[in-house]
């Protein structure tokens, strides 16, 4: 298993846009092949700020996603929405899989 967290940082005029163009990501990504779980968040103090918790089969199912068509409306306009790069962390299971 790969899991992620994807941080995207909104510019606080792209908020309420950005919000809209993420959560539509929600659905056809979690019908991908690959795709364990892909959750989308909020963060509670700032709204601004937008995390991701993915779980994928593996990284090259990950990249797959990267790839994927339904990605490009979101990735054509980063970089006038977001206030910072999109942050991405790889991570590491120390504990046993529930």
């Amino acid at each position: 298993m790969y899991t992620i967290i994807g941080i995207v940082t909104a510019r606080p005029e792209t908020r309420a846009e950005l919000q809209t163009l993420l959560a539509t990501q929600v659905a056809p990504t979690r019908a991908e092949a690959g795709c364990i779980n892909y959750d989308f968040h909020v963060d509670a103090a700032n709204p601004c700020v937008f995390v991701f918790y993915e779980n994928w089969t593996s990284r090259a199912a990950l990249d797959a996603h990267l790839a994927m068509p339904h990605l490009q409306p979101l990735f054509s306009q980063l970089d006038r929405l977001l206030a910072a790069p999109v942050d991405i962390r790889p991570l590491k299971m120390l504990s046993q899989q529930a």
